[in-house]
């Protein structure tokens, strides 16, 4: 294959480490996405706000988005591309997130394809459940949280909330929206996520964000 081609599709498959039941996602991306690319699809497929430092791990070398005061990468990502990386069928890479509650997702290409022209890229194919909040602690707090918010759990309490009626409603938003997302956990909706893939513009635009958290 020509490194500089990008006329093949990768399908990839991103599993969150130290989560079960698990949370994973199968995507489809072109040959010449670049690292920085990639990093917002898995923003995106995720869920998360693209708030922390990042980092992926492929061959041994570390890849990213420098931000002042984060770590710096001796590659460009906005240049680094799929193929120019000489990934594999079957290999696998890391891709981190958030240092403080180190969230690792495991990467595995599983195919490379020829493009196909119906097709818009980068596209979620398959996957379960929703992304687990970003600053929860990471995946064992995630757990313990999991665990404390059964469906009857929360159930009840949005009841006893809603029985209230409208007038008290407001100052319950905030916890009716983590409500909703325990409740909601298991029901991954790949039309939703999908729109939000190719609406967003997955831009080689190197501009650092001025609000990341070290």
């Amino acid at each position: 294959m020509d490194s500089g081609s990008g006329s093949h599709a990768f399908q990839i498959k991103a599993v969150i480490a130290g989560v079960s039941p698990m949370i994973w996602r199968r995507f489809l991306v072109r040959g010449d996405t670049t690292i920085a690319q990639l990093h917002f699809i898995l923003q995106i497929a995720f869920g998360w706000s693209d708030t922390y430092l990042h980092r992926f791990v492929i061959h041994g070398n570390s890849y990213g988005i420098h931000h002042i005061g984060g770590e710096c990468f001796s590659d460009d990502p906005h240049s680094v591309t799929l193929l120019s990386l000489g990934l594999r069928v079957r290999e696998r890479f890391r891709y981190e997130y958030n240092y403080y509650d180190n969230w690792q997702v495991q990467l595995r290409v599983e195919k490379i394809t020829e493009l196909e022209p119906e097709k818009t890229y980068p596209i979620c194919i398959e996957g379960k459940r929703n992304g687990p909040i970003e600053d929860c602690g990471g995946a064992w707090a995630f757990q313990e949280l999991r665990q404390g918010f059964s469906t009857g759990m929360v159930l009840h309490r949005m009841a006893e909330i809603l029985f209230q009626g409208d007038d008290e409603l407001k100052p319950h938003l905030s916890e009716l929206r983590q409500l909703s997302y325990w409740l909601l956990l298991d029901n991954l909706e790949l039309p939703k996520l999908n729109h939000r893939l190719q609406q967003n513009p997955l831009s080689d635009d190197p501009a650092f964000r001025e609000d990341i958290i070290f």
